[in-house]
């Protein structure tokens, strides 16, 4: 009789074959708690144990910390990571019903496989644009060439804890929370590609807000308003990095690409938006202008002459660097492993 009830069914006039869409396995409004939660996850448990907890005597640097730290924030990632994989896979209850992807599916949104290391190295390339004047500046300016003909670079990650945390252990950690744990519950929760890229990286930003206890922990001579001013422009760069790195793991659909980049961030900094550019690596020296009649040596005229060549090379690099970036946004970022189409971007 089930099967006589179908064939009736199919010879109503009005049937269609197209059945409803299933309901999302959770809501935005349930996503965007569960990024918070995961935040918290990352961020509280360095202050419950006197190992990860900064004092006034005990810095945020020190290689007892970063180790205890690396320690639970591995912890915690599992931990996410696990909930995030449960949450989305089949025959794990959501609400009132059991909707779920496929394993494999899951693994692809969390960027876990396929690495896609050909979209890694053009996310990177693309990154680099930005980049191109403080390239300058390290590779020729200050001749950083030479530190890497000896690889000095690489063994002062390995012998330097400070540096494996800021170049190893905290992009790939902040990726695995922040996008391959978080950005695929956005996805499944039918969010927007807008409001995935652009709010949900506020959380990312807010995580660092902690900096600033500790940093007047550690300085408490810096006044309460720099130290303030201090967190507000950290939370701002790390939002803004944030959205960036959001609209790249949406992009590749790797997580690879989002660690290079991070990675990459990390090592060069903010680049010098002002001043002349000097071989010191000491940041801006001015370089005073010599009055009519004053003598200079000829190695001082030079220098002042290689000075004003560099600066010159070095803001027509940046310039250059944000344009080809802006240009190039969306051609090094194409590949057959985006998490959404291309066509999402711009209805969202």
């Amino acid at each position: 009789m089930p099967a006589l009830g179908e064939m009736l069914e199919k010879l109503n006039p009005w049937h269609r074959d197209d059945q409803p869409p299933p309901p999302p396995p959770l809501t935005p409004w349930a996503a965007g708690l569960l990024l918070v939660f995961y935040a918290l996850i990352y961020v509280l448990p360095f202050y419950a144990s006197s190992l990860t907890r900064p004092s006034p005597t005990l810095s945020r640097d020190a290689p007892s910390v970063i180790k205890a730290r690396i320690t639970s924030v591995t912890i915690s990632c599992l931990i996410c990571c696990l909930s995030t994989y449960l949450i989305l896979t089949p025959g794990f209850p959501t609400g009132n019903n059991e909707t779920g992807l496929s394993s494999n599916h899951v693994i692809h949104l969390m960027g876990f496989w396929p690495l896609a290391v050909v979209d890694s190295l053009r996310a990177l390339l693309l990154t680099g644009l930005l980049f191109l004047g403080p390239l300058f500046l390290y590779f020729v300016v200050e001749s950083g060439w030479r530190d890497w003909l000896h690889l000095d670079p690489l063994r002062e990650i390995y012998s330097d804890w400070t540096a494996w945390r800021n170049l190893v252990a905290g992009p790939i950690t902040e990726e695995i929370l922040f996008r391959s744990a978080s950005i695929p519950l956005m996805l499944a929760s039918q969010t927007s590609i807008n409001k995935t890229i652009f709010l949900t990286p506020i959380i990312f930003g807010i995580s660092h807000v902690h900096h600033f206890y500790e940093f007047r922990l550690t300085n408490p001579q810096v006044p309460a308003k720099a130290a303030f001013a201090r967190s507000i422009f950290q939370l701002a760069f790390t939002t803004l990095f944030g959205a960036y790195a959001t609209f790249i793991f949406l992009r590749t659909g790797s997580l690879l690409a989002v660690c290079a980049v991070h990675t990459f961030c990390n090592s060069m900094g903010l680049p010098q938006v002002w001043g002349r550019v000097e071989p010191s690596g000491e940041g801006i020296v001015p370089v005073p202008v010599p009055t009519t009649g004053s003598l200079l040596s000829h190695g001082q005229t030079q220098t002042r002459r290689a000075s004003v060549l560099w600066t010159v090379s070095y803001y027509l690099l940046l310039v250059g660097g944000a344009v080809g970036f802006y240009r190039n946004l969306w051609v090094l970022t194409e590949g057959g492993n985006s998490l959404v189409e291309s066509g999402a971007f711009v209805s969202s």
